[in-house]
């Protein structure tokens, strides 16, 4: 038997694809692939899966000027690597803004079951809080990256990082169970709502860095509220800065708060998932 080839990198788009099948009033039905080449500890990345869920309800929009503002998804259970369809439904279609639902199913079995809201922008006051941490800029040229730490998942290589604050994962001191640096794809790609419903669950678990040892983290539910559209100004992104932040851990479960900048500051997208810690194999 030939040896498997290793993983294809820079196939983002190709393994996000969703392609249309049937369309049946506020419904569609739409076929997919869940790739091997994106698996995290027990099943495929929640991010991975975040942004095919969005790409097929992006296309069920159709409508640019309704970009995507919140996306909410439960994964019941995980994929195996193979075909997958989504269910897409157009819940609400007012004058500004689209609420929908997806599902997303595997022989018959829920994975995944997504709420998600599109809007045109609407005028109010522009006011924020919200600054971006004071940290080095990113360092040039950005690609290619180093690798991975040898204790996380292949996931870990479908993005290059350059950590500017937090402890050393799996280092068991009393860090706060924080991280953040200067995130992007594998290759150079121009990012979009995709990258950063992937983003979302693209950075090592904040609380790794109370561990000793690798823990399997998989997500209970993601939320993901897209703050900014992109491009900014008409100029493509390929990197931008992901912060995040645990604060309780508690039977098993633990919240991880999110936010993504802009180089210049601008806050590109929050997010907040549940995930629980489960035992390494060896317990």
């Amino acid at each position: 038997m030939a040896e498997a080839s290793p993983p294809a990198f820079g196939d983002f788009d190709a393994d996000t694809a969703v392609a249309l099948e049937r369309e049946s009033g506020a419904e569609r039905m739409f076929s997919a692939a869940v790739s091997p080449n994106w698996r995290a500890g027990r099943g495929p990345h929640g991010g991975y899966l975040a942004a095919m869920l969005l790409r097929a309800l992006i296309e069920t929009v159709e409508e640019p000027a309704r970009a995507p503002r919140s996306l909410t998804i439960h994964y019941p259970s995980a994929p195996e690597p193979g075909p997958i369809a989504i269910t897409t439904r157009i819940e609400r279609a007012g004058r500004s803004l689209s609420s929908l639902s997806a599902r997303m199913e595997q022989d018959g079995r829920l994975t995944a079951l997504a709420l998600s809201a599109f809007s045109v922008p609407w005028a109010g006051p522009e006011i924020s809080e919200l600054e971006m941490p004071p940290v080095a800029p990113p360092e040039l040229p950005f690609w290619p990256g180093q690798p991975p730490h040898p204790l996380l998942p292949p996931i870990a290589a479908r993005t290059v990082k350059q950590a500017r604050f937090g402890g050393a994962p799996f280092s068991g001191g009393e860090d706060p169970m924080e991280i953040g640096g200067w995130l992007g794809h594998d290759e150079p790609r121009a990012l979009d709502a995709l990258s950063l419903a992937f983003f979302s669950d693209a950075q090592i678990p904040a609380p790794f860095m109370r561990l000793t040892e690798p823990n399997a983290a998989p997500t209970i539910d993601l939320n993901v509220h897209f703050r900014a559209a992109l491009p900014l100004d008409g100029k493509p992104l390929q990197i931008c800065l992901n912060e995040v932040r645990t604060r309780v851990i508690h039977e098993g479960f633990f919240e991880e708060d999110g936010l993504m900048w802009a180089p210049d500051g601008t806050l590109l997208a929050q997010s907040r998932q549940l995930a629980i810690l489960l035992p390494p194999p060896s317990s």
